[in-house]
């Protein structure tokens, strides 16, 4: 983001929730971006930020290589919110002292507070979520107590004359009911913050930042039909139009019907798109090949190869092609462990499925914003609805929803499977966020007419979530789940048993593989 826009820094020390931070200030009209704990505080005062959030970690602040921050950031006269980790930090660096407790605190606690301007609004025994193990056993010198619990004499602290502030407990998390209330006090009321932002407003910004970047390029962008690719797409076309050249690769691992389908809503779009089809190439790239990561990894490989091949096609006629569009989200990067000190969850084909040595300059227009942003900034360009709420699909497409070898004859089991419940989900007046079926590795025994039968078995997945980072499973009318059921064990040859995911993310993660 540029400089003109209001914005706060999440300094990241590794915890699981840092992204729920970031999340939580963008959803309160502020624009935020995480950033490694080690910036320097010479490159915070140049990205000129309103505030800072020290975020949680898993680190003992006394325990040796602990990750710190630069602590020139106490004297930049910038406001801080130090959470959980990011509070006995501060104290410690400026002077208090923190120790292991015997009595650790996890869960639902009562916080008992003082009157100030971070706690406005909220009542005298306001319930919070505490995760720690250690605590401030001494104040650091002006400092003092705001607030307290039962098992913490030291809950909350401030600066007497610095916007300084700490808090051992978590606003980000739903448990802690006026969580956002307090991040809201330290934004507006602390930090000053006067501008609304909507990531739709960048729309003109963006554009106007691709026609700059690539002024005068060529350039080629992966796309699958999906929001993310579209919106990135769309907003390049706007920047140089013909010199952009979508390409749709068909791997043979897209849902049935696919491909036509991507068609249709680029020639609507007023795209040219460039219609590859290379089955065999990636049937046979995934022989024998059943983790995971591995298949992420031969897949973005292979993708890149194919867009290398075609590209240089392309430039028989067109000229050299210097630049690789993507439409990379911000959840993609930090899922990705593109924030230092967060541990990978898995490689996302446009992020960790990159070959070392990438023969195209890479754009990522999207990649500091939520799914749910994206789509407003879709609905700002004007893209059709069909594509807004198009549903999430992976990058490796039906590969890390097919558990074990992915074969010809397995996806076509699962596309089946698949356009069944899509078929059964339309009917549905509120749909889930996501809804998709996944091919388990095992079989099960069936009863066949008068025969004892050895079939495949599906799993149904339905979540309702706003962005992915976090999603609940959805609870489906048990009729849809009858007939759904019902047909897919009918009409999918092969397939003997139907179960239902009833897991949420966290701690399972959305997609199964």
């Amino acid at each position: 983001m540029g400089q003109e826009v209001e914005q706060i820094l999440v300094l990241d020390f590794g915890s699981q929730y840092t992204k729920l931070i970031a999340k939580a200030v963008r959803e309160l009209s502020v624009y935020s971006e995480i950033v490694p704990y080690d910036i320097t505080a010479r490159e915070i005062e140049r990205l000129g930020p309103k505030g800072l959030i020290l975020s949680g970690g898993p680190a003992s602040v006394y325990a040796k290589n602990s990750p710190r921050p630069d602590r020139g950031i106490y004297k930049l006269g910038i406001p801080i919110l130090g959470i959980c980790y990011g509070m006995q930090l501060l104290a410690q660096d400026l002077g208090g002292r923190v120790e292991s407790v015997r009595k650790r605190e996890y869960g639902l606690a009562r916080l008992d507070i003082d009157d100030g301007k971070l706690f406005q609004g909220l009542e005298p025994r306001e319930p919070v979520w505490m995760s720690h193990g250690d605590a401030i056993v001494k104040l650091p010198p002006e400092f003092i107590t705001i607030a307290r619990s039962e098992g913490l004499p030291i809950a909350a602290i401030r600066h007497q004359k610095k916007e300084i502030y700490g808090i051992q407990f978590h606003p980000e998390v739903a448990h802690t009911l006026k969580g956002r209330e307090i991040l809201k006090n330290f934004l507006f009321e602390i930090c000053g913050i006067r501008e609304r932002w909507d990531p739709g407003d960048i729309v003109e910004e963006r554009i106007d930042s691709l026609r700059a970047q690539l002024k005068g390029a060529k350039c080629i962008i992966g796309v699958s039909g999906g929001v993310d690719s579209a919106t990135a797409a769309v907003l390049a076309h706007r920047a140089i139009g013909e010199r952009l050249i979508p390409i749709y690769i068909d791997t043979g691992l897209m849902r049935a019907g696919e491909g036509e389908r991507v068609q249709k809503v680029f020639n609507r779009l007023g795209l040219k798109l460039h219609y590859v089809e290379v089955h065999q190439d990636f049937f046979k790239a995934l022989e024998g090949v059943v983790d995971p990561e591995a298949k992420r990894r031969r897949i973005g490989e292979l993708f890149i190869k194919v867009f290398e091949r075609e590209a240089r096609r392309l430039e028989r006629g067109r000229g050299k092609i210097e630049y690789l569009v993507q439409g990379t989200i911000y959840s993609d990067v930090i899922e990705s462990a593109g924030a230092r000190g967060a541990m990978r969850i898995k490689s996302h084909h446009n992020v960790g499925g990159l070959p070392e040595h990438l023969n195209f300059k890479l754009v990522e227009p999207l990649r500091e914003f939520f799914k749910d942003e994206v789509r407003r900034i879709a609905e700002r360009l004007g893209l059709p609805q069909e594509i807004i709420g198009e549903q999430p699909f992976p990058g490796p497409g039906l590969a890390v929803r097919i558990l074990g070898e992915v074969t010809p004859d397995r996806v076509k089991v699962l596309q089946a499977a698949d356009a069944i419940l899509r078929e059964e989900l339309a009917q549905v007046k509120e749909r889930p966020w996501q809804y998709f079926a996944v091919l388990l590795p095992i079989r099960s025994v069936a009863i066949l007419g008068d025969e004892r039968g050895y079939g495949q078995v599906v799993a149904i997945r339905t979540v309702d979530s706003v962005d992915g980072m976090t999603a609940d499973w959805s609870k489906l009318p048990y009729d849809v789940l009858e007939r759904s059921s019902s047909r897919i064990t009918n009409e999918v040859p092969g397939v003997t048993r139907v179960v239902y995911d009833i897991t949420s993310k966290p701690p399972g993660t959305i997609e199964w593989e």
